[in-house]
């Protein structure tokens, strides 16, 4: 399995995790606010000791990062979810189906290096893995949707910047 692939499962699983034990209302003690990040789940502690033994360091490195940037995001990314439900309550989520869609929207987002054919691709591949059998078709349906406003957001915005030039 390749690296990345690798990282953005351990990604879903640890949002998974984060998520059954209720992380979005938890509060970091230190900082007094945002979500709280436990330190096991950055470091893998929750993984099998055989798993762990044979993780290398980029993919826990890529792992990490997906984890926390969607946690620390959590709010954004939840809102950009929501947004594009159709017919659908964001309560009503199962759990798998929310962690994927957190850690995709998250890297459609905020990680503008990736290819959004990669990510909705990755997370039709994990959603058929760890989901349901609709799972996918679901996932693909929110993510393609996230992908076009983000697409069409960036095209606004570079045209509003031809539009600003001053001309020669």
């Amino acid at each position: 399995m390749a690296s990345r692939r690798k990282g953005r499962i351990l990604a879903f699983q640890a949002l998974y995790s984060w998520e059954a034990a209720e992380g979005v209302v938890g509060k970091s003690p230190a900082a007094g606010s945002g979500p709280f990040i436990p330190e096991g789940l950055l470091n893998f502690s929750w993984l099998e000791t055989e798993k762990l033994a044979t993780l290398d360091g980029g993919t826990a490195e890529f792992s990490r990062l997906l984890i926390q940037g969607t946690i620390e995001n959590i709010a954004a990314v939840d809102a950009m979810i929501r947004s594009h439900l159709k017919n659908w309550d964001f309560s009503r989520l199962n759990r798998v189906d929310l962690a994927i869609l957190r850690m995709s929207s998250y890297t459609l987002m905020f990680q503008g290096d990736v290819s959004p054919s990669i990510v909705i691709d990755e997370a039709i591949g994990i959603s058929k893995e760890f989901g349901t059998d609709d799972s996918y078709r679901f996932i693909n349906g929110v993510l393609d949707s996230i992908r076009r406003t983000l697409q069409e957001s960036e095209n606004q915005k570079q045209q509003t910047l031809q539009d600003r030039q001053i001309p020669k």
